[in-house]
């Protein structure tokens, strides 16, 4: 049988292009990758992944690819190595990024959970949370 080995992208929708770019670049740190003025920015995640910021009705016209997207904050979680759970904490406080929960979980891994400017929750999890090969 043939296997689907990875997650590629994930998409987030936003609703300022700007605000997103600065928080997702400046704040988490994530390399971007590319812009579309008025539609989207992509970041890099790890060595595998691609996070999409998209304005929701840019989208939904469905003249770029076909319609797809979502309204309303979404979810999703970034992995970071466990000895950083702390320079996190901090780096997140420094830009004024309140913490709204954080979770230890019963495999090992920890979650500090965060929103983005669009309202969107925003996950840091360290390995051991779903016990993949891979370490997460």
């Amino acid at each position: 049988m043939n296997r689907i080995q990875n997650l590629v992208e994930a998409a987030a929708y936003v609703d300022d292009l700007d605000r997103a770019e600065h928080f997702y670049r400046d704040v988490l740190g994530l390399p971007l990758l590319g812009k579309e003025a008025g539609r989207q920015v992509f970041f890099q995640v790890g060595d595998r992944a691609v996070l999409l910021l998209f304005l929701p009705e840019s989208t939904l016209k469905g003249d770029h690819l076909p319609p797809h997207g979502a309204r309303g904050p979404g979810h999703f979680a970034l992995g970071i190595p466990a000895e950083s759970l702390d320079s996190w904490r901090t780096r997140l406080s420094n830009f004024g990024v309140p913490v709204e929960h954080e979770e230890s979980w019963p495999a090992g891994g920890h979650s500090l959970y965060f929103r983005d400017p669009a309202g969107n929750l925003v996950e840091l999890v360290t390995p051991g949370i779903w016990n993949l090969p891979t370490g997460w």
